[in-house]
């Protein structure tokens, strides 16, 4: 998938297959020829993210009525974790349907939802769907995603750092923490000694952000983390300070 034509072509009436399938595994009541049909018809001239939007629309209209009782269906469907540091568009690319079906339909069930992206998460990424519930609920989102970076799943732990960055590639900003960005600065204290790749390139690109998005603290916090000597910390640093150098 390494254009976006590319990754289109994986979105469309073959991924309504894939997703319906494992769907029916755990609910036998899914209209799978329905679904499929349907986003053949309605995916010809799609994007890859209109494509992604199209399928969380059409869950929505085969799951059963009601946000809790369909997100348990399709958090069932997940099956087993992804077990390794990959990104969205490996084997685990079928699950994006499902995080926009749960940043589109599931704002107002804080809890549901975010028990929905943590498994989500653990398959492919929820740092796309947690974003609307980080704008509404601030508060109760920053608990939840301070659990996140302490938890032993690096899934997990690397949520906690993507999913509050202010400038989240292919997604809208997240101003929310701009002008007060201590919030976030105490997850990325929690962060900046883990040990996996995954988690440290994300620290490091949340990092990025804030220089661009209000140096001075974050200026202020790198100059504290060059007094460690922690290994892991010493190279979030110094790729988070690639592109943007700092006295």
């Amino acid at each position: 998938m390494a254009n976006d034509k590319g990754i289109t072509q994986h979105f469309g009436a073959n991924l309504a297959e894939l997703l319906a399938d494992k769907i029916l595994q755990v609910y036998s009541g899914f209209p799978k020829r329905a679904y499929v049909n349907a986003i053949r018809r309605k995916c010809r001239n799609a994007g890859y993210t209109q494509r992604i939007e199209l399928h969380a629309d059409e869950l929505h209209n085969s799951l059963p009525k009601g946000f809790r009782k369909a997100s348990k269906i399709l958090v069932a469907a997940l099956g087993e974790e992804n077990k390794n540091e990959t990104g969205m568009f490996s084997e685990f690319y079928w699950v994006m349907p499902i995080g926009k079906f749960v940043e589109k339909y599931g704002i107002a069930y804080f809890d549901a939802s975010m028990n929905a992206v943590e498994e989500i998460t653990k398959r492919n990424t929820g740092e796309y769907a947690v974003r609307p519930f980080i704008r509404l609920y601030p508060e109760r989102a920053l608990a939840r995603i301070t659990d996140w970076a302490h938890s032993p799943n690096f899934h997990l732990r690397r949520l906690a750092s993507e999913g509050l960055r202010p400038k989240l590639p292919w997604a809208t900003k997240l101003d929310t923490f701009n002008d007060r960005p201590e919030p976030v600065f105490a997850i990325l204290e929690i962060l900046k000694k883990d040990e996996v790749m995954f988690v440290k390139k994300s620290v490091a690109n949340h990092l990025t952000d804030w220089l661009r998005v209000n140096k001075a603290p974050t200026v202020a916090l790198i100059k504290r983390w060059r007094r460690s000597g922690n290994t892991d910390t010493q190279w979030i640093i110094k790729r988070a300070t690639r592109k943007i150098g700092i006295d």
